[in-house]
């Protein structure tokens, strides 16, 4: 059995590959930026359900500065992070 380790965009744990199936499109390539913040957004939203969209974009961003995948991705600049 392969050793589990954490996908470079999101961080969950995976035993193969560089990204989960949730940070992947169809083809298997890195979604967008941009489609990972909403998506990574709605989940924080879903676990907590009175955060405010801004405060779930924020911390989104928070942790996208600490993703091998994103850490030195412009849009973080962008953002503010």
């Amino acid at each position: 059995m392969p050793h589990a380790h954490a996908c470079d965009s999101c961080g969950m744990p995976i035993e193969t590959g560089q990204y989960c199936q949730y940070c992947v499109d169809a083809s298997g390539q890195l979604q967008s930026f941009d489609e990972t913040v909403a998506r990574m957004s709605q989940f924080w939203a879903s676990r907590e359900p009175g955060l405010t969209p801004a405060d779930a974009e924020k911390r989104t961003l928070a942790h996208m500065a600490q993703m091998p995948a994103w850490k030195d991705h412009p849009g973080l600049k962008a953002r503010g992070r």
